[in-house]
């Protein structure tokens, strides 16, 4: 098997260049990443990036392996792919209606441990919104992974979020904060054709089935409930 230096002598391109092209994909995911909130990013983005200037259909795929390996040895990201979770059908058969195009995508994880992170890298001034994120995904979470809309308005009205409220002191506008969900990729939205017309679903999205998140879920509900029974028993 050829190594990547022989394959880029084929194409005509120096590794000076190469590394241009890795630099640049690099800037692209980290700038990208702060500016959208953490949504993925498209791997079609990040191989224009390189078409651009070269037309070689196999050089995308050497450059951004090597910015995911450099994200990882120089800054302890780690770009993950995510495997597109696809909205579930209904019990009568009709598929979910999306606008949805599947796609790769990547998203940046910190490696970090967990204390390392919350002190030298955590925004305290964001951790409000996070908190918003787990309750909503974990809301999601304990109907079964899918719930109709106005459910979960309803579960989010007995804590004080309306859909209506547009400048919450906190959150902001409310029911953009949870669209912001579904463009993260945390949840998916689909639209289920019933006998009592279209009823809006929130489905988990593939961020929120990922192991450490959903981990992290479950780890919440339960100490949630041992309170509970705990609290009962007293």
């Amino acid at each position: 098997m050829a190594s990547s230096g022989d394959y880029l002598s084929q194409i005509d391109i120096s590794n000076e260049e190469k590394d241009k092209l890795v630099a640049e994909v690099i800037r692209y995911i980290i700038f990208k990443t702060h500016q959208n909130s953490g949504c993925p990013i498209k791997r079609e983005e990040l191989t224009q990036i390189v078409t651009k200037n070269y037309r070689n259909r196999g050089l995308p795929a050497i450059v951004i392996e090597e910015a995911k390996e450099k994200l990882s040895s120089i800054f302890g990201y780690e770009l993950r792919e995510l495997q597109r979770a696809r909205p579930s059908s209904t019990a009568q058969g009709h598929p979910p209606q999306h606008n949805v195009v599947d796609s790769k995508s990547y998203v940046l994880i910190s490696k970090l441990p967990a204390e390392v992170y919350r002190k030298y890298v955590e925004d305290v001034d964001t951790a409000h919104v996070t908190g918003f994120n787990f309750v909503v995904v974990s809301i999601v979470h304990l109907a079964g992974g899918k719930i109709p809309e106005e459910s979960l308005w309803h579960h989010l009205r007995r804590m004080g979020l309306s859909e209506n409220d547009e400048k919450h002191p906190v959150l902001g506008n409310i029911k953009q904060a949870v669209e912001l969900l579904v463009q993260q990729r945390y949840l998916q939205k689909a639209k289920i054709n019933g006998p009592e017309g279209n009823i809006t679903f929130y489905e988990l999205a593939e961020r929120a089935i990922d192991g450490p998140v959903s981990e992290k879920i479950k780890e919440y509900v339960a100490q949630i409930v041992n309170k509970n029974v705990t609290t009962e028993e007293g």
